[in-house]
């Protein structure tokens, strides 16, 4: 049996449907990502899951004995306790034996009489024996894994230490089925690798939602998009399922031009005048009848998000240098001897820890900060446009329309006067929305808030302080071509590993010990770069007993058959990606699903197989390509 089945869950909010008779089965070993756009129902599928939220109708049921646990998606400021207790409240059966077995007072601790010993012996019996001090050892095992004090106050840690403590609370409870709401969310990049690590091995189901795409890809074992009420189910990667995504998308395109051009046709025909009155086939009438209510029912896809940054006159060729700088809070050195050059045109990403010192090094570049040693010059002519990563720019007691407009109705974008409303509708805010108060919106609807508000600004450098958090991944998309194409300078603190890569020129890193390096590329590429631990030379390996080196091959030149197969290749490659694209396009036609289960099988072993065969041409020609250049490397040096 499943270990989470649902059935018909139909449920709606203010009149709008957010599922629509939806079924789900989840099995042990899982790992389940849900994507969609805001508010398209990711926490709310959550929320059924584990009970918070029940569905108007359908069922939800779990195999006998099912655990679930819960990371929600907001961090609570006000949690009260240490973090031994936030964590230990993880875990049902220490709560309850705790509170039938409370700890010794400090008075039978220190009077000696008979009766009190006798009392407190049997206390030590009862937590022995109903397994209080195992739950115990339990937490505190768990609370060792992070490294913080278990005495410390829960309220004093930071955000993303928080999150850790929820996570550690949540798996005390040695759930079957975690459910995860945006886990990544203000951790760092050394935390996110953990949490990948940790949800590999983790051996029940995880349901996780998330806008990383690095992370999704290498999790996810099955991707579940919720798109205008219904899930669209695909057991891959995420890679593989944007690909039958757009499929879809094409053939639901498709398929909806071509019921409009139906439709408009009968239209005609209806209005035609007396003459089609005269020859007016009823069948047909209650056909056009039916396709109205077919057509009136349909629920188009939600629009994308329309970004435009106002980009102010160009700055001098100088941005910012620093030369030598150093910074200190109190006794505690964070940045020491850092030097840089930022000029027109880059595009700088800034990695590290929480806490290392990222956005104290971004106040400054932008000289909202002294250092405690070496200079700071700043360029000419620049105009700053700030987002801080708390979005504490965003007064909660104005409405959308007073944090953009400022007063007036009106807005200026790259000299184009647009009104508020249409201006917000842009970002995906309806007018109601636009007159709502702050203090009610989403994280995601907050981000799209400060984007606006940002955006609005004449800026020829743009200063972005965690700007993925809590946006979709289509708005994530978008805003990266919006940045890609932008003329001005831009200085970046992220975790979004992905988002780092497609967006940065070079990568400042604060390395531990105050040490901050700047490194060409973009996260990979100071992966790559960055110093490797110290290997053995081959000098001191041959002395430990190592074996010999290999002579070198005596062949460099390719002889006629490699050259053959070389020159094959990239036919072969070309035929294997062109029959891999059709059956893309099979896999996105909703015909195919109609079929037999056995051809629908045999349609995804295929894809499977031509993986994996494009993946082995491609190494024989790299290495065929290899050999080549070094047998004329070779011929060259004689």
């Amino acid at each position: 049996m499943a270990f989470l089945n649902m059935q018909g869950i139909s449920l709606a909010f203010i009149g709008v449907k957010i599922f629509d008779e939806v079924n789900l089965t989840i099995e042990r070993g899982e790992k389940v990502g849900l994507v969609g756009r805001n508010a398209s129902g990711k926490t709310t599928l959550l929320r059924l899951i584990e009970g918070s939220v029940k569905p108007d109708s359908g069922v939800v049921s779990f195999q006998k004995g099912i655990r679930t646990a819960y990371l929600s998606q907001e961090v609570p400021n006000d949690l009260p306790g240490t973090v031994f207790d936030v964590v230990a409240s993880g875990s049902r059966e220490y709560v309850d034996l705790s509170t039938r077995n409370p700890s010794p007072s400090t008075r039978l601790l220190h009077e000696g009489t008979p009766p009190l010993r006798e009392e407190l012996d049997r206390i030590h019996d009862n937590l022995d024996t109903e397994g209080v001090w195992y739950k115990r050892e339990q937490v505190n095992k768990s609370l060792s894994q992070l490294g913080l004090d278990t005495d410390r106050d829960f309220r004093s840690l930071s955000a993303g230490l928080k999150r850790q403590v929820l996570l550690t609370k949540a798996l005390v409870s040695e759930p079957d089925i975690l459910l995860l709401d945006e886990p990544s969310n203000h951790m760092d990049i050394d935390s996110i690798k953990e949490l990948e690590q940790m949800m590999a091995q983790f051996a029940g189901a995880i349901i996780f939602v998330t806008h990383d795409r690095m992370f999704l890809q290498k999790i996810a074992t099955r991707i579940i998009e919720i798109d205008r009420g219904r899930l669209f189910d695909q057991t891959c990667d995420y890679e593989t399922f944007l690909v039958r995504r757009d499929a879809n998308r094409d053939a639901e395109e498709t398929k909806n031009a071509l019921f409009d051009r139906k439709l408009k046709q009968e239209e005609h025909w209806v209005r035609e005048g007396i003459k089609a009155r005269r020859t007016r086939n009823e069948g047909r009438v209650r056909e056009l009848v039916k396709m109205r209510e077919m057509r009136s029912s349909r629920r188009d896809r939600p629009k994308n998000v329309k970004m435009e940054v106002q980009e102010a006159e160009r700055s001098g060729t100088l941005v910012a240098k620093a030369d030598n700088i150093g910074f200190n809070y109190g006794d505690t050195q964070v940045i020491s001897q850092f030097s840089a050059t930022i000029l027109k045109g880059d595009r700088i990403g800034i990695l590290g820890p929480n806490g290392s010192g990222k956005t104290t090094l971004l106040r400054l570049l932008l000289g909202m900060l002294v250092p405690a040693n070496g200079t700071i010059r700043l360029g000419s002519n620049l105009q700053i446009s700030y987002s801080d990563q708390l979005l504490e720019q965003l007064d909660e007691s104005k409405t959308a329309i007073e944090t953009i407009g400022d007063g007036s109705d009106t807005v200026t974008v790259n000299g184009k006067s647009r009104h508020i409303f249409g201006y917000l509708q842009d970002f995906l805010f309806s007018p109601d929305q636009a007159r709502s108060l702050v203090s009610g919106f989403s994280g995601g609807e907050r981000k799209r808030l400060m984007l606006a508000r940002l955006f609005t600004q004449p800026s020829n450098l743009l200063v972005l302080d965690e700007p993925t958090n809590d946006l979709d991944i289509e708005t994530l998309d978008l805003l990266e071509g919006l940045l890609i194409n932008y003329t001005g300078t831009i200085l970046l603190v992220s975790h979004d590993r992905t988002f780092i890569n497609n967006i940065v020129t070079s990568t400042v890193v604060f390395e531990g010990g105050s040490v901050v390096k700047e490194y060409v590329g973009g996260y990979d590429d100071w992966l790559r770069q960055r110093p490797q631990e110290a290997k053995p030379s081959r000098a001191s390996a041959s002395k430990q007993g190592a074996p010999p080196a290999q002579a070198p091959r005596a062949r460099l030149k390719l002889g006629f058959s490699q050259q053959k197969e070389l020159d094959a290749l990239p036919q072969t490659i070309e035929c294997l990606e062109r029959e891999q694209q059709e059956l893309f396009q099979t896999m996105g036609d909703p015909g195919l699903y109609k079929k037999d289960r056995a051809d629908i099988v045999a349609t995804n072993d295929r894809l499977e197989e031509l993986k994996r065969l494009l993946a082995e041409a491609y190494a024989r020609w790299e290495e065929l390509e290899q050999l080549r250049l070094d047998g004329e490397n070779s011929r060259l040096s004689k």
